[in-house]
């Protein structure tokens, strides 16, 4: 019966198998400043890649694309862009900006591989199943698709950084993008030998994680 109606039996996986997914979610990092030179395997990022778009979507609209930056020209002017809206960024922490500026946040030039994954608000027509009542879903969707290609990277070896230091409009203009597509996450990828035993802003003294249990609510918000 669950062959005939596309169903496939449900279960945990082993312990092994559980205690990877968990690893790999412990363990992912941002990652800035770790990047090795050496070329990311073409299999491997297609891997990358196919776990990005396994992710699921609303309506299974699959709002994403992959856009690859190869070009060093390219790369550069990013980098430029980055680098414009960085230094309005630090005068925004004017208590902290020595630290913020001692913060490498992000791989541009030295990372092997550069990706960009866009958000095209089109796709799937003007109603999309699920999308009906709240339009953002779609930006939703494609940050899935960034979470599973991140925890993929991890499993792989492969860091991940997550360059969000820019003016939309400007790293829209170089990318060509029409105005209906969003660029959700610009990534820096590639080979690392070590990473953080826990998140790079909580070892430099920028943040700590909060307590699972201080986030945990039933049922309602709790009065003021």
């Amino acid at each position: 019966m669950s062959d005939a109606c596309g169903l496939a039996p449900a279960g945990p996986f082993s312990d092994a198998e559980r205690a990877a997914v968990y690893r790999a979610i412990r363990e992912r990092r941002d990652v800035r400043g770790q990047f090795r030179p050496d070329p990311v395997d073409p299999d491997t990022l297609r891997r990358l890649l196919q776990a990005a778009h396994d992710a699921p979507s609303v309506g299974l609209s699959q709002p994403w694309n992959f856009v690859l930056i190869r070009d060093a020209a390219l790369r550069g002017r990013i980098h430029d862009a980055f680098a414009s809206a960085n230094a309005e960024a630090a005068d925004r922490f004017p208590d902290r900006k020595a630290l913020y500026s001692s913060l490498k946040l992000e791989g541009i030039l030295q990372a092997p591989v550069n990706l960009c994954i866009t958000c095209d608000r089109t796709r799937g027509g003007a109603h999309v199943l699920g999308r009906t009542h709240d339009p953002a879903t779609d930006l939703y969707s494609t940050a899935c698709a960034v979470q599973n290609l991140w925890l993929a990277a991890r499993a792989e070896g492969i860091g991940v950084g997550w360059v969000s230091i820019f003016q939309p409009d400007d790293l829209r203009g170089l990318l060509h993008l029409p105005d209906h597509v969003v660029p959700v996450a610009y990534l820096c990828i590639g080979h690392v030998t070590e990473l953080y035993r826990q998140p790079e802003l909580q070892s430099r003294g920028w943040a700590a994680r909060l307590p699972l249990d201080d986030l945990i609510l039933e049922d309602r918000w709790p009065a003021p």
